[in-house]
């Protein structure tokens, strides 16, 4: 048994150790739906709900074809699987699902090596909740620009991190 799955078992035994619904509808809302590849705010190609991978893994071009709502969900599926595994390598401390599901989006947003990088990252594994959350807000920029859409993305995701700590 992992570390992340013996805290599960200890603290949350009715939690599956995934995104929760809240953590999905998050992504889901801020990513939006695009069946035809385009370039998001950092001018990367992104197709279906902010993947920037095809299919076949591939990165995602310009020229990529457009896809379906159901391949949009697998890729939205194995992208989340992704950032949540990254998300249980990255981070040793406990978490809340909310706390989780929270991270779980922010590494969807911005990717698995901004996560490890992060000062986010060193606050939750010294058990520092609140500072952890007071960093979400600070990733609000694109290409050095403040993005309102990112500004409120990030107050969502600090809301759902502290909702339930007590």
């Amino acid at each position: 048994m992992s570390y992340f799955e013996a805290l599960i078992e200890k603290h949350y035994p009715g939690w599956d150790g995934h995104t929760n619904e809240a953590g999905l509808a998050l992504i889901k809302k801020y990513e939006g739906w695009r069946a035809e590849p385009y370039l998001c705010s950092a001018r990367r190609p992104t197709i279906g709900y902010g993947s920037c991978w095809d299919l076949d893994g591939d990165p995602v071009t310009l020229s990529h074809p457009s896809i379906t709502k159901e391949q949009g969900e697998y890729l939205l599926k194995r992208e989340v699987r992704h950032s949540e595994a990254a998300v249980r390598r990255l981070i040793r401390a406990e978490m809340t699902p909310n706390m989780f599901s929270s991270l779980v989006s922010f590494c969807y947003n911005v990717g698995s090596g901004n996560l490890q990088r992060s000062s986010l990252r060193m606050r939750m594994n010294r058990g520092q909740y609140l500072a952890a959350a007071d960093e979400l807000p600070k990733w609000r920029r694109a290409l050095g620009k403040i993005l309102p859409g990112l500004v409120r993305r990030r107050a969502e995701e600090r809301r759902l991190f502290l909702d339930g700590y007590e």
